[in-house]
């Protein structure tokens, strides 16, 4: 493994990339944690998908003060997660970063080191990817500790998730799945893995690139000496929001055909269908027809991608 860090002296050059949507309230706190950081060497991209540039203009003002090298993409529109953090990456990979920290803005630091701890196995070849211990913002709940697929379900499933932590998940150790909201990468892994896939726009992008990331045998190593609170869905209006129903009933049945193969693809596509319209009668009028909506986008998808068949 390609370890030494390419920036000057002993500290490598971590790219931050994170994609801002209506995010002016938490960027404060966001680079207020960036500056904090110690034993790295930042540099941040700022890839603002909001329909206005008020976010733009003040992460470039953060920026400023807090003294941290920031580049700024203005898209004028919704790009999409996907897309934004393929920029973002594209943009550290030309600048030599030795790391790409995939990161949303509603997150906080909860200690100076919390980066380095994640850079640290990675420079010592110990793994390709790590990721920290999450917790509910404002709580001692874990969010994330690790996590795994569902296959047959086309799910993800945090460890820890709603527990107290009292350190009962303290040991490193390597893990099937986590989330990109705060996820360190090695830049070799981008060629081997290839980017974020934009058909998903949001949501399962980032299940779809750890699954990519699992097939190319390389490994996701969970760093818990590394923590961040995480403002879970601020953006997108929480888990049965219209926006986010949409997109979750869609992808799901887009990464089950893309990924799972025949019968596993059809078993949950099956189950994914079932398990939206069991939800239907209790959502508001919204909430149903963004899953009808989204079922209809997430055939069309699927439409498109022929279906594997592996034993």
């Amino acid at each position: 493994m390609d370890s030494e860090p390419s920036s000057p002296g002993s500290r490598p050059l971590v790219g931050v990339v994170t994609v801002l949507y209506q995010s002016d309230d938490v960027l404060e706190d966001f680079f207020a944690s960036l500056q904090l950081q110690e034993d790295v060497l930042l540099k941040l991209y700022v890839i603002d998908n909001s329909a206005t540039d008020s976010g733009s203009v003040l992460a470039k003002a953060l920026g400023e003060s807090n003294g941290i090298d920031t580049q700024i993409v203005f898209n004028n529109a919704n790009a999409g997660v996907a897309r934004g953090n393929n920029q973002g990456i594209a943009m550290a990979l030309h600048d030599g970063c030795d790391y790409v920290l995939l990161t949303n803005n509603d997150v906080e630091f909860r200690h100076p080191r919390t980066i380095a701890n994640l850079v640290d196995p990675l420079w010592h070849g110990e793994a390709f990817a790590a990721i920290p211990k999450i917790f509910y913002h404002g709580t001692n709940r874990i969010w994330c500790a690790g996590g795994w697929f569902s296959p047959l379900k086309a799910i993800t499933t945090h460890v820890g998730d709603g527990d107290e932590d009292t350190g009962q998940f303290d040991l490193p150790t390597f893990t099937e799945y986590a989330p990109t909201c705060f996820m360190m990468i090695h830049h070799s892994v981008f060629a081997r893995v290839g980017m974020m896939d934009e058909k998903y726009f949001v949501y399962y992008d980032d299940a779809d690139f750890v699954w990519r990331m699992n097939h190319q045998n390389i490994r996701l190593l969970y760093v818990p000496t590394s923590q961040v609170a995480h403002k879970v869905s601020f953006s997108t209006g929480g888990a049965e929001s219209p926006f986010s129903l949409f997109y979750c009933t869609r992808n799901r049945l887009y990464f089950s055909r893309k990924n799972l193969g025949f019968p596993r693809s059809l078993i949950a596509e099956s189950y994914s269908l079932l398990a939206m319209l069991a939800k239907y009668p209790r959502l508001t009028p919204a909430g149903r027809k963004s899953v009808l909506r989204g079922i209809a986008a997430g055939m069309r998808l699927c439409a498109g991608v022929t279906r594997q068949v592996r034993a």
